[in-house]
């Protein structure tokens, strides 16, 4: 899943610090502090109206600390007059709860107007959580810090664009375009995948097919296939943005930045994905932007949380909040060999590998290149995104080798140093045919229930002491393909 926007985008960060009265009992002032970041499609215009995503963290002391908290905003303070927040979070007794605050900003009192935010709190709609009940709700006021004005404006971000895949030509002949949702549900432990292609061949009419596969403990994987679908013959088979939001659209499957929703055989499905966090570059920004390598990867949605259903047999299986990431992959096809991972460590801990042998003569019988990125509390790490592919003037460079049922990568970089072990389990896993668009074939093996264990070390006195281990069970999103 991609948005595509105008070319432009905005970030910026934003902290507002008060104090909120919960009904009932709202005798008691307790702390709230909002700690967000805003993601708009286009460049802010002070004069139109810009609707934006919010993610961050929401903090109510002694009854809520929610760092997955998201939400939307309404930036229109002179076409509107009226700025808007809604920010849904979960409290500590796990009820959904949503914050909602607007302010009207006024030229007879334009610091006021601008850094007071009265806010209301109201139960979340379809939370059905049980127990004791929770708050009926609650009123409060937010007011920004003027002295937080410098960190405000330097988060102000306006990157020149704002898909990385845009850099490539999808419509050329001999291209790949692919679009993947993968999530793990909290509370059943099964594992979600909904792949979608778009496949311009060399020769011939290009089309979308793709899969769905769930993933559920204790049982084998179900796999439903779509299509293909001719691209071009059917208005609704198109994928760009004039088919209704940017994404994929087929007559069998949509996937955009918001929405996914299709059937396949035995499945269906009607879920929607909300970001979590700041897209993640896999790859260098470099090689999509003067097509350095066959193809590009990127994650435009990272700790992303899904929720709705999808159906088995006419069987519900209920998803709620189920944490993955939505990605996306151009080129001119598949790699000769692979392994991705994609793995939530901890709350704020997210690593991603993508290891590949070109299928190009020349490159075949080189090592795989390693490109890693670890995010830890909003930092990606290693800090040059070259670093793990290519290493230091080409030595110290990161090694994997994608094998089954296990593979691993190693490799250190800026004092740090990492060992990652994947173990797809044959009892969770499936195996599908890939096809490029040249015809040529190959076989993906993928378990997202797979286990992982990662260990970070730091340099420290001459000797690597280790600074933190996870061992994920049964929620990791791995694969290795293979010809």
């Amino acid at each position: 899943m991609s948005y595509v926007g105008d070319g432009r985008t905005t970030h910026f960060a934003e902290t507002m610090e008060g104090t909120l009265r919960l009904d009932p009992g709202g005798s008691r002032e307790r702390g709230l502090r909002l700690d967000l970041r805003v993601d708009a499609p286009h460049v802010v215009r002070p004069l139109g109206s810009t609707a934006a995503d919010v993610t961050g963290r929401v903090r109510v002391s002694g009854w809520a600390d929610d760092p997955h908290a998201s939400g939307r905003m309404l930036i229109a303070p002179l076409a509107r007059g009226r700025i808007d927040y809604q920010v849904r979070f979960t409290a500590r007794d796990g009820r959904a709860y949503v914050l909602e605050g607007h302010k009207s900003p006024t030229w007879r009192n334009p610091v006021r107007s601008m850094t007071f935010l009265p806010v209301r709190l109201r139960p979340a709609e379809g939370d059905g959580t049980g127990g004791a009940p929770g708050p009926s709700g609650g009123e409060g006021v937010l007011r920004f810090r003027l002295r937080g004005l410098p960190g405000f404006l330097a988060s102000w971000r306006f990157p020149a664009v704002s898909d990385a895949v845009g850099a490539y030509d999808s419509a050329r002949p001999g291209r790949l375009n692919v679009w993947y949702s993968t999530f793990s549900d909290p509370v059943t432990g099964t594992g979600y995948w909904f792949h979608h292609e778009l496949v311009r061949p060399v020769d011939g009419t290009p089309y979308t097919h793709g899969w769905a596969a769930v993933y559920p403990p204790g049982t084998p994987p179900v796999i439903e296939h779509f299509g293909p679908h001719p691209l071009g013959g059917d208005p609704s088979s198109r994928v760009d943005a004039a088919a209704g939001a940017p994404g994929f659209h087929s007559p069998s499957a949509v996937a955009t930045a918001r929405h996914l929703r299709g059937s396949a055989g035995r499945l269906a499905w009607d879920l929607e994905v909300s970001a979590g966090s700041a897209p993640l570059h896999t790859f260098p920004r470099l090689a999509w932007r003067r097509r350095l390598l066959p193809a590009v990867h990127v994650v435009p949605q990272v700790r992303a949380r899904c929720s709705g259903s999808v159906r088995l047999d006419g069987t519900s299986l209920p998803v709620a909040d189920a944490l993955g990431a939505g990605a996306r992959i151009v080129g001119r096809g598949n790699a000769h060999r692979w392994a991705w991972l994609h793995a939530d460590l901890d709350d704020d801990t997210v690593l991603e590998v993508v290891a590949a042998v070109s299928t190009l003569p020349l490159l075949r019988r080189l090592p795989p290149l390693v490109f890693l990125r670890l995010r830890r509390s909003g930092r990606d790490w290693p800090r040059g995104d070259w670093r793990s592919a290519l290493g230091v003037c080409g030595a110290g460079r990161f090694t994997a080798r994608p094998e089954l049922p296990t593979w691993s990568v190693q490799g250190r970089a800026g004092g740090h140093r990492i060992t990652v072990r994947v173990h797809l389990p044959a009892e969770r896993r499936t195996a599908v045919a890939y096809t490029d668009p040249d015809g040529s074939g190959a076989t993906c093996h993928n378990s997202e229930r797979a286990d992982v264990h990662v260990r970070l070390e730091r340099r420290s006195a001459g000797r690597w002491r280790t600074e933190r281990v996870w061992d994920v069970r049964g929620t990791a999103h791995a694969e290795v393909g293979l010809r």
